[in-house]
């Protein structure tokens, strides 16, 4: 069973198929990369090399009850794609899978990422707050 070890000793279940430009599913909660099945049978079939994983507290990964915020599902994607040596990828995530998608990128920079498919996916607070500063104002969701 492939898995790798974080930082903080999670170990983090994926699978890996193919060859060619790599795209990397992230699921949404509380599922597993099992939910990817078909998607990656149909891009393997034409010729990417397809990645999904259990994020931690999910499937085959470490069953946790801490970590369970985006600053680690991202650090755990980071993780991977390193790991991998992931470049050029195609990063797909769906629901919480897409805000660490997101969170992934904003924290983690655009250096191995080539695009990003956000499927109904659980956004970044996005409001102007005190505690959010370079939100955006109330009226424009208002409006």
């Amino acid at each position: 069973m492939p898995t790798i070890t974080t930082k903080d000793g999670i170990e983090i279940y994926y699978k890996d198929w193919g060859k060619g430009q790599p795209i990397v599913f992230s699921h949404g909660w509380p599922l597993s990369a099992d939910d990817w099945d078909n998607q990656m049978m149909f891009f393997l079939n034409h010729g990417y090399r397809v990645i999904a994983h259990d994020r931690r507290g999910h499937g085959r990964s470490s069953q946790t009850g801490d970590g369970h915020d985006m600053d680690h599902y991202a650090d755990d994607l980071a993780a991977l794609t390193a790991h991998l040596n992931l470049k050029d990828a195609i990063h797909v995530g769906h629901s919480t899978g897409g805000g660490e998608v997101v969170h992934y990128i904003a924290r983690h920079g655009e250096s191995r990422v080539s695009k990003a498919a956000i499927i109904s996916a659980v956004p970044p607070f996005m409001l102007k707050t005190a505690a959010n500063p370079g939100g955006l104002p109330k009226e424009v969701f208002d409006n």
